[in-house]
């Protein structure tokens, strides 16, 4: 299964929101700690990636839940799973277990899948954004000051992806990017791990065709109305930083709704010849934080994606469910993907 190939076949369905199927299952902070963590000094729950470890059952069946919903594709649980995050909870000395473990619960529930469907799936190791940024101060009172540097990003990054890869992740995607300078530092350290391992990101890169292929995905995210990241760049602006590497994909997810992303999204594919993913929330939160869209008004909205040819990759993000990818997966199967190597109008 190539996945260069199967996005200009057909329109490919990621899978919706981990942290959300996680808070149906009400855990606590017992359930976080399990018996390994049970006398660690700080509080843990809340710790979603640390499940892995500590309850890999629910990991994976969230996983084979939307497969089974009709996911083509499925991110690890490693969303917060580098030193840099884990050092809020004093465990950043756990990034690479952590990230060869989530790997491994996604692959338990794609291979599950296959032997129960004979379909195939692919787990895409999950690569957030850090709670830190490299180009903007955190302090208003010194606007030189980084929480955090490139060197620093590129050696958290490698270290996960280097967990990723062993645990058997077929692909990786650098996601939810509000600041490029941390995106370039991951993108940076999976270039570089997927050459210490003699393989490419890119079919045209092979100089054999045993040579294996990692793809690497990037997805950014429109943090308001402005249309612009966090750190001020425009869609198209971002995809042109981005654009030096061999990509599968690049996209938008996270913030928005559908609706509310449609614009920037068709923004991208005039800038770019590679394939474009998107995976919104459902639609925008409440006064609670709660998402209120129902899978069917999702769908209808992202049918227009379809029926506009502006993705190759679609999914959910916050607030979606197994029965959002069921739906978009339903609508989605009816249309043909955009066109590769070619740029098209809004």
């Amino acid at each position: 299964m190539d996945l260069f190939n199967q996005i200009e076949q057909r329109i490919l369905i990621l899978d919706g929101a981990m942290g959300t199927m996680i808070q149906k299952y009400r855990l606590k902070e017992a359930d976080y700690r399990g018996e390994r963590f049970a006398a660690h000094h700080s509080d843990l729950a809340g710790n979603n990636d640390l499940l892995s470890i500590t309850r890999p059952d629910i990991i994976t069946a969230i996983h084979l839940a939307y497969l089974e919903a009709g996911a083509d594709i499925i991110e690890t649980n490693t969303f917060n799973a580098q030193r840099i995050s884990q050092a809020d909870y004093h465990l950043e000395d756990l990034s690479y277990e952590l990230n060869v473990a989530s790997a491994k619960c996604a692959v338990a529930a794609r291979d599950a899948y296959h032997a129960k469907t004979g379909k195939y799936g692919y787990v895409a190791g999950a690569i957030g954004p850090t709670n830190r940024t490299a180009s903007l101060s955190p302090d208003v009172n010194d606007p030189g000051y980084r929480a955090v540097n490139y060197d620093e990003l590129h050696a958290a990054y490698s270290e996960q992806i280097k967990g990723l890869l062993d645990g058997g992740a077929d692909a990786l995607l650098i996601e939810t990017i509000f600041d490029t300078l941390n995106a370039k530092a991951a993108l940076h350290a999976a270039m570089d791990i997927i050459e210490s391992r003699g393989a490419v990101a890119h079919p045209d890169q092979r100089s054999s065709d045993a040579q294996l292929v990692i793809p690497i995905m990037i997805s950014g995210t429109i943090t308001d109305a402005s249309g612009r990241t966090l750190s001020g760049q425009t869609p198209e602006a971002f995809v042109i930083s981005m654009s030096h590497a061999p990509l599968l994909s690049i996209g938008f997810n996270c913030a928005l709704g559908a609706e509310q992303l449609m614009a920037h999204v068709a923004a991208i594919g005039k800038t770019t010849t590679t394939g474009i993913s998107a995976y919104p929330n459902a639609g925008l939160p409440n006064a609670m934080g709660h998402y209120d869209q129902s899978p069917e008004e999702m769908a209808a909205l992202v049918e227009q994606y379809c029926q506009r040819k502006l993705v190759n990759i679609l999914g959910g993000c916050c607030g979606t469910t197994p029965e959002h990818i069921a739906a978009i997966a339903k609508v989605a199967a009816h249309y043909s993907p955009r066109p590769i190597h070619e740029t098209i109008s809004a």
